[in-house]
Formats: C-alpha cells, sequence, structure tokens
C-alpha cells in the first residue's frame, strides 16, 4: 500500500503485516495485524503520530516520502512506547537530525530504555498540552495504563480525529477503515479481551476523558480506522462496565473422553434452554477465541483431568490466563476427573482465588461417570440455569 490521505494533509503512512501470526508469544494473529502510523502536514510544522515495528521501517519511509522528506519530520509524537509502535523511531532519528520526540514523562524514561534516546531528543507533554503545527493542532490526553503506564491519546482539533495507539485496537490487517472489515466488531471485542481487559477501570476513566470531544474518526495504531466512531466507544463502555449476556463459556481438555462427555451433555442441555454457549477444547482451540467470550459470558465452565496429581497442564494455563485477564464472569463450575487419584479441581481453585465470582459447585468423576455423577451433574446444572437467569442486577 502507498500513503493514503485520511483527511486533509493526514496520511496513513503504517505496515500491514499480514504474514505474522503469533504477538507477544502468546496472542495468535489468524488475519495479521498492521501497525498503523499518522503523517500530519502543517502549514510551518510536520508531525509523526507513532512509527512501526521496525521490521516495517524501511516501508515507513518509503511511505513518508510520497508525502515529504523524511529529514523535514518535526515531531514524532509517541503515544506508546512499545516496540511495535516505536520501534521505528531511532532509524528516524538516523535520518533526521531535527526531530523531537514527544510523550509523557513516563514514554521519555522507556524510550530512553529501550531507544537510548537523549534528552536533547526529547519533549515532555502533560494533559491538555498542544503543539500547533499551524492550522493543525495537536491536544494531547494521558491514558495512563491502557495498555502500559505511559500512555496517551493525541487529539487533532481541526480534523476531529483522536489518535489512540492501542485502544479502540484491532489485531488485523483487512481493510483501512471499518466500514471494509465486516467482522471487525469481533476482532475488536477478541482484542479487547486480550489487552485492554484487565485494565477496564482505566477503559472507563480513558472513555470519560473523551467524552466531551467531537470526534469524526477514531484512528488506532493496529486494525482500521473508524470512520463511525460511536459503535467502537459504545463497544468499549459496555465492555469495561462488565455487562455479559446469558452465556456460557465452556473449556475443557480431555484425556479419554469423560471430560469431553461432560461438557458436550452441558452444552446440549443448556443450549435446549436457550442460552447462549461457546465450547472450546484447550488441545486444539486458539485462546485469543477464549479471551473474546470471556468479555461477555455470565458463566465459565473449566472441565479437566488430574495429571500427576494436579490439574492438567492446559487447563492451568488456561486458568491463569482466566485470572490474569479477570473478566466479569458471575458464576463458576469446574469439572474434574482421575483414575487413581483426584485434585484437578483444587488445583484449579487456588489459582483461581481471588476473582469475583460465585463457585456454582464442583464435579468429581472417577474413571467413567457413575449413575451419582450424573445427578449431580443435572442437580448443578439446574443451579447454573437458576443464576444465569437472575440477570445483570442480581
Amino acid at each position: 500500500m502507498k500513503a493514503v490521505e485520511i483527511s486533509p494533509k493526514v496520511y496513513w503512512v503504517g505496515a500491514k503485516d499480514w504474514n505474522r501470526r503469533v504477538f507477544d508469544a502468546l496472542i495468535s494473529l489468524p488475519r495479521g495485524t498492521s501497525y498503523n502510523s499518522y503523517l500530519i502536514v502543517g502549514d510551518e510544522k510536520t508531525a509523526l503520530i507513532d512509527t512501526v515495528y521496525k521490521d516495517f521501517e524501511g516501508n515507513l519511509g518509503e511511505k513518508v516520502n510520497e508525502v515529504l522528506d523524511l529529514g523535514d519530520i518535526d515531531y514524532i509524537i509517541m503515544n506508546h512506547a512499545e516496540p511495535d509502535h516505536s520501534g521505528a523511531i531511532p532509524y528516524i532519528l538516523k535520518q533526521n537530525t531535527k526531530v523531537s520526540v514527544v510523550t509523557t514523562k513516563k514514554g521519555a524514561e522507556i524510550a530512553k530504555a529501550y531507544y537510548d534516546l537523549p534528552d536533547e531528543r526529547l519533549i515532555i507533554v502533560r494533559e491538555g498540552d498542544e503543539v500547533s503545527l499551524g492550522g493543525k493542532t495537536l491536544r494531547f490526553i494521558e491514558a495512563p495504563w491502557l495498555h502500559w503506564p505511559e500512555t496517551m491519546f493525541t487529539y487533532l482539533l481541526e480534523d476531529k480525529i483522536l489518535f489512540t495507539c492501542d485502544f479502540f485496537g484491532a489485531h488485523i490487517a483487512d481493510g483501512l477503515y471499518d466500514d471494509e472489515v465486516p467482522d471487525i466488531m469481533v476482532h475488536a471485542q477478541r482484542y479487547f479481551g486480550e489487552i485492554m481487559m484487565p485494565f477496564s477501570s482505566m477503559v472507563r476513566k480513558a472513555l470519560q476523558k473523551i467524552e466531551g470531544l467531537d470526534v469524526d474518526m477514531i484512528a488506532p495504531s493496529h486494525g482500521p480506522i473508524y470512520r463511525n466512531p460511536q459503535r467502537i466507544i459504545d463497544a468499549h463502555k459496555k465492555w469495561s462496565r462488565g455487562e455479559t449476556q446469558e452465556k456460557v463459556l465452556i473449556v475443557y481438555v480431555s484425556m479419554y473422553g469423560t471430560n469431553e462427555e461432560i461438557a458436550r451433555k452441558l452444552a446440549d442441555r443448556l443450549i435446549a434452554e436457550g442460552i447462549e454457549v461457546e465450547v472450546y477444547d484447550l488441545v486444539s482451540s486458539d485462546i485469543g477465541d477464549i479471551a473474546k467470550d470471556l468479555v461477555d459470558s455470565r458463566a465459565i465452565v473449566l472441565a479437566a483431568p488430574t495429571v500427576l496429581a494436579g490439574a492438567h497442564p492446559l487447563a492451568v494455563y488456561a486458568a491463569y490466563l482466566v485470572k490474569a485477564l479477570r473478566p466479569p464472569a458471575k458464576y463458576a463450575l469446574l469439572i474434574g476427573s482421575h483414575g487413581w487419584y483426584g485434585k484437578s479441581n483444587d488445583a484449579l481453585l487456588e489459582m483461581l482465588k481471588g476473582l469475583n465470582f460465585e463457585l456454582i459447585g464442583t464435579l468429581d468423576i472417577h474413571a467413567r461417570p457413575s449413575a451419582g455423577d450424573y445427578n449431580e451433574f443435572l442437580r448443578l446444572t439446574d443451579l447454573l440455569i437458576k443464576r444465569l437467569r437472575r440477570g445483570e442486577d442480581d
């Protein structure tokens, strides 16, 4: 792609990473990702909003040079210091002796650690500070912990564009604008679950800060630009408030079929009651899909066998992620199985301590489900359905 003018004298100059399949050695990228960078040309000065991952720095330079010489940029606005957005800063500084990096105080500290930036190339800004480019005015909004401590937004007053870096992002390479990606909200919810859900309180604070802004376009640094900004704002309001659906997320691992059988029977029973259900086998499932459904599931069911006197390692991994992501689920049910020693539920309960959900109960099956196990399964299922039907406010 070439540079794209998204507003008068405002250009997308980022990169599409179609082939990347894993992010942070953790997050799968089934449809790649993008590193969005934006060039703003004022009557007197020019600014680059964020850069790209260093592997694409040459690509960034080519796009900028389509509009003006890379050496003519006056400011790099570093909304976020993480290398996928700021990794090309050293490349630009080597070719441009006058450019300054504009960031928060905490951003400067992190940038020095990552990129060896000298003090004389840094400009520290605070909440509400502005930089005039001549006919283009940049206002800075501090937004810490979305998802690092130094993050900020940049608002272009004249064009009513809000540049939010990771916030409102989506890991997807498709499309330049949101209306060009039919399933964009699925990817946005997945991204929220993976990245922003643990910081929901900070999400709410950031949304309050931008409430009064007149925004025609939201330009994040991953995924498409929102020409319809209200729908992504409304979605983040809902997700950050922890609003759940009458929905159950069932995650299981099964060695000899017992846990899979119970998970499937539970899913069938819930579906028959008109309850939305998502079922994932941890052996083959994408953890990003599970994160997406953690965002709005009212109940979580985790089923796992005992392995060497503890829970199966895949279930331990899942429980760790659930605790780290801190989903809004109100109810949980644990199902275990064992051959000679049953401790999977105990291990998982210990890992999940501190999460704010009601434990509906536990079921541990020895070898194969007995008549008593099925009776207990039915009792727990009925109890789960009753809890789900209480609604959000109970």
